[in-house]
Parts: C-alpha cells; sequence; structure tokens
C-alpha cells in the first residue's frame, strides 16, 4: 500500500510542476484554409510568437521584447520556415506554396500569435494531404489545429500527415471526429482536470469537529462524488451548447480568469473550508468551465453539415474524458483515504500545490 501511495504521489506532483505554466494553450498552432469550389487553398497559418522565437532568432537587440520591426526583418526565415514544415498534395503531387508577406498579429488565450496568410495552388478541388512538422522537433506535445473548408482536424506528433475530402464528410466520421476532439481537449485542458482533482481530493472524506475524516461507506462517497460531478457536467454542458451556438458570449479573457480562480478556491477551500456543500458551488463554476470548452471548440470550428451534432459530439467526448479522469482517480482515493498520511499530508499538499499553479495561472491571465 505504501508503495501505491508513493506512485500516486510522484503522479499528482508531477502533474503539478509540469502544468505550472500551461492550462489550455500548450503549444498550439492553428491553420485554416478554403477553396471556395476552387482548386486554390487560401487561409491563414497562425503560429505562437513565443514558439516560433525558438526556431527563428526574432528578438534582435535580446532584451525580451519581440517588435513588429524585428518581426519584418525575419520576413525570409519566416517564409522559409513556412515552406519547409507545410506541404499540400494532391494526387501524389505538390501544390504550390505562396506566402503572402501581408503579416498580421492575433491572440488565442491572452498570447499574442502571428497571422502568416498561405495560398496552395492545386490540379483540382478534390481532396488533399497536409504534412505537417513545425515545432515537434522542440516539443513533443505541440498541437495544431487545422480546418480545411470547415472539416477539422488536430495534427500532432503522432499524426503529422492527414488527408481531408473536401466535399463532404458523413455523419459517422464528423460524430468520431468530434468526440476525439473533445476527449482530447479535456486531457489538455489543465485547468479542467485540476479543478476536477481539486473537488475528487475531499470526497472522500466528511469533516467533522473542524478536521477531515475519512467517509467509512464507499456507497456513500460514489453517491457524494456522483452528485458533485454531475453537478459539473450538466452545467458546463448548458455553456458549452448555448455558447457554441452564439445564444451566450464572454469575453475569452475574463472567463479563463474566473475558471484559474474557481481552480484556487477549490483547492484553498480543502485546506482552509470555507463552502463544505460543493454541489451548488461547482455548478456555479461549471457554467464558467463550459464556456472555456466552448472557446477550445471555436478554434476547432463547427461541422458545416452537423453543427448541433458536433456541439454534442464533443460535449460526449469531454464527458468521456471526465470520466476516465473519475475512474483512475477516485479508487485511488478510496483506497487511501483511511490512511492518516492521505488525510494530514497528500491531500493538504496536493491541495496547495494546485492552488499555486491556478494563483499563477489567475496573475497570468488578468
Amino acid at each position: 500500500m505504501r508503495k501505491l501511495i508513493r506512485v500516486f504521489s510522484i503522479m499528482l506532483l508531477s502533474l503539478l510542476f509540469s502544468t505550472a505554466a500551461f492550462a489550455h494553450q500548450l503549444s498550439t498552432g492553428y491553420i485554416t484554409l478554403n477553396s471556395n469550389n476552387t482548386a486554390q487553398y487560401s487561409g491563414n497559418w497562425e503560429i505562437n510568437v513565443a514558439d516560433l522565437e525558438h526556431v527563428i532568432a526574432l528578438d534582435l537587440d535580446q532584451n525580451a521584447n519581440i517588435t513588429w520591426s524585428e518581426i519584418k526583418a525575419k520576413r525570409d526565415s519566416i517564409n522559409a520556415f513556412i515552406k519547409n514544415n507545410l506541404i499540400a498534395e494532391q494526387n501524389e503531387q505538390t501544390c504550390a506554396l505562396t506566402v503572402n508577406n501581408n503579416y498580421q498579429l492575433s491572440e488565442h488565450f491572452n498570447q499574442p500569435y502571428l497571422v502568416l496568410p498561405v495560398s496552395f495552388s492545386c490540379l483540382t478541388n478534390n481532396e488533399i494531404t497536409l504534412k505537417y512538422s513545425a515545432f515537434f522537433q522542440d516539443d513533443a506535445n505541440h498541437k495544431v489545429i487545422v480546418n480545411v473548408n470547415k472539416i477539422a482536424r488536430v495534427f500532432s506528433i503522432n499524426e503529422p500527415s492527414q488527408t481531408f475530402n473536401t466535399k463532404q464528410s458523413s455523419y459517422l466520421d464528423t460524430f468520431t471526429e468530434y468526440v476525439y476532439q473533445g476527449v482530447l481537449h479535456i486531457w489538455i485542458g489543465i485547468d479542467h482536470i485540476l479543478f476536477l482533482i481539486a473537488l475528487l481530493l475531499t470526497c472522500v472524506l466528511t469533516r467533522d469537529k473542524n478536521t477531515w475524516q475519512p467517509i467509512s461507506s464507499k456507497k456513500h462517497i460514489i453517491k457524494h462524488t456522483a452528485w458533485i460531478v454531475t453537478a459539473f457536467t450538466l452545467a458546463h454542458s448548458i455553456t458549452l451548447t448555448a455558447t457554441a451556438l452564439d445564444l451566450v458570449s464572454l469575453n475569452t479573457r475574463w472567463v479563463e480568469l474566473i475558471i484559474a480562480i474557481s481552480v484556487l478556491f477549490a483547492a484553498l477551500n480543502n485546506v482552509w473550508p470555507v463552502v463544505l456543500r460543493l454541489g451548488w458551488l461547482t455548478f456555479a463554476f461549471g457554467l464558467l468551465h463550459g464556456m472555456g470548452f466552448a472557446s477550445v471548440l471555436g478554434e476547432l470550428g463547427l461541422s458545416s453539415n452537423y453543427q448541433l451534432m458536433s456541439i454534442l459530439a464533443f460535449n460526449l467526448g469531454v464527458e468521456i474524458g471526465q470520466l476516465s479522469i473519475l475512474l483512475v482517480a477516485l479508487p485511488l482515493l478510496i483506497a487511501f483515504r483511511k490512511t492518516a498520511w492521505y488525510v494530514k499530508w497528500l491531500m493538504p499538499a496536493g491541495s496547495i500545490g494546485i492552488a499555486v499553479v491556478a494563483l499563477n495561472w489567475s496573475v497570468e491571465r488578468f
């Protein structure tokens, strides 16, 4: 048992330290291409300026402040980087790539992005294969969200090349893809994971005489956990759907800030309890987390043919990803709950670690 406890502790601490500077964003790029029923695929490649700095020395005066003039001075290097790392093929022939020098700046999750206009001249508007190789050598966790004629894919080090049938994807293909993306984005949405873990840490405990005590009944633990998780699930499902359908709209910056604060509060509440009945509070915070999921879905894009279904499929994927975390964490917490070591050390230390990470996010997002 002690060995199992140590393994779990190492896993939790590794998660905390490895996510101290990351939440949704990690290292992510965005590529959007549209053909408009022609053989010309035009759009943009949006690159995080910090990612680009790792491969091209943009900060010429090394003052830790990249200016627009420094970016323009590196246009030849940037254009060469694009042509070396983004290739489109059709019928085993390479489509001619043109990079427009009309660069722009954009922002995703409060981080600056360089918008690079690109276009491919292919033979027809039939299916094309994109091959992407940027940043994987420096960051194996790098992802790029690609939309070709509103067909969404995520490229990773394990899937650097994918084919897009630009005519019309099937119902099943679209459903499967958006479920997969939902699972993927709960797993890389570290703030949501830490919020869930912060709630789970005390789901196996009860407050008695100003101290945490283990809950003896496993049935009671499961019932209590089910209520908390259901409140969170129902809340973020409502706002994910409403936001994706443009029924609700809030500034992404403030949504991300409040999400970070919710993680901070949930973690600190474990150490210095203020709210013991977390159901309605979890529901309220879950509404904001749903908007966070919706912002990711917005970056991914909705299927032009099955909009409502793609929202529901993405939501289902989020729930599957969340359930997988719950199925791993809850049995371990049930096994550990009666050890004095868990109550006195792991739960408080884990909660404080989560709080430190969340505080860092809150400052960054303010």
